[in-house]
């Protein structure tokens, strides 16, 4: 099969094309290599995928109209994942306009793209950050989400909308994925086991917000990956029951579907940081601080309708997943 994954320079775009390429199938990779975080991590990942000879790779950016159907032309993918989009909630509030760029017009750019190829499903990264204001545990797909509390989260809830928008008149397979709290080797500089590591190794303080009262559903990236090409196989069809007077927001009578990717297991912060140290074999200078805007004290996902379409859940633990994460960490920094 013949894959399209946007963001494959990106930590999950990295791994899930690194999967496809070693299953056998082919992977167009595009990607424009900003620099939100260190551009050297992304060559690095590059470096590795393009020692495939199923493996292509293109840099352009996705708000680039052109660009994306010149690729969608050339070479005509059967399967988009798109993973391509600003990541990151709290540099949404120092700069707003990224997000609309790359997670609005950039997303337009991929659905209008696959109104006018024949492609056979599109997958797209959505987010736990959906949820906003809703503290009703563990959140389900079809809980309420109109209630962002971030640029970021509402941009992803955009996507959401876009997409049935476009399965509905178009009749294109789409299949949504809310991540939650994804980590693991070749992660993400910004994200906080990374950030933590990198200041415990340095003895620098590290600041922990809701004075470390929070809990994540973190996600090993194996398990995210699985998910994402398990769903990707599992081409999305219409739900014949579905009720108009009733409707369900993860499913459609459009060929539509939501799903959550979380480890349905919360964790706390501080046996997070917890962790770390006893990977490191070294404590932590910790700085207490309050809840920062547009973050949420708590995530958690409930992953039934995953397990009861695509037979699957995530299951690394959170000992396992950090152990591989320091590991990986410290050998490719050399500390």
């Amino acid at each position: 099969m013949k894959f399209l994954v946007t963001g494959a320079a990106g930590f999950i775009g990295f791994h899930t094309s690194k999967y496809l390429l070693n299953r056998g199938d082919a992977v167009i990779g595009i990607d424009n290599l900003n620099d939100y975080y260190d551009p050297a991590l992304k060559k690095a990942r590059l470096s590795l995928l393009k020692n495939s000879d199923k493996f292509t790779f293109h840099r352009i950016d996705i708000v680039d109209k052109n660009s994306v159907d010149n690729i969608f032309k050339s070479e005509s993918p059967e399967y988009i994942i798109h993973l391509a989009a600003q990541a990151g909630v709290r540099y949404s509030l120092q700069n707003p306009y990224a997000y609309i760029d790359s997670n609005i017009t950039g997303f337009m750019n991929i659905l209008e793209a696959c109104r006018n190829n024949p492609i056979r499903h599109l997958v797209f990264a959505s987010s736990s950050s959906v949820y906003g204001a809703n503290t009703h545990m563990p959140f389900d797909a079809d809980d309420d989400c109109n209630h962002p509390v971030s640029i970021y989260g509402a941009t992803k809830k955009s996507n959401e909308l876009m997409a049935h928008a476009y399965s509905h008149l178009y009749d294109i397979p789409v299949s949504g994925l809310r991540f939650f709290t994804v980590y693991g080797p070749w992660g993400r500089p910004d994200m906080a086991l990374f950030i933590f590591t990198k200041k415990i190794i340095n003895n620098e303080r590290i600041d922990i917000f809701n004075n470390g009262e929070h809990k994540r559903d973190f996600t090993f990236i194996d398990d995210i990956v699985e998910g994402i090409v398990r769903v990707a196989d599992n081409i999305a069809k219409s739900n014949p029951n579905w009720d108009s007077t009733n409707p369900e927001p993860a499913t459609s009578t459009a060929p539509y579907r939501l799903y959550n990717i979380g480890n349905n297991s919360p964790v706390g912060l501080i046996r997070f940081i917890e962790l770390i140290e006893m990977n490191l074999e070294k404590k932590s200078i910790k700085n207490f601080l309050p809840l920062q805007p547009g973050d949420v004290p708590e995530t958690y996902a409930n992953v039934n309708k995953l397990m009861d379409d695509i037979g699957y859940s995530p299951s690394t633990s959170i000992e396992t997943g950090i152990e591989i994460f320091i590991n990986w960490y410290k050998d490719y920094y050399k500390v």
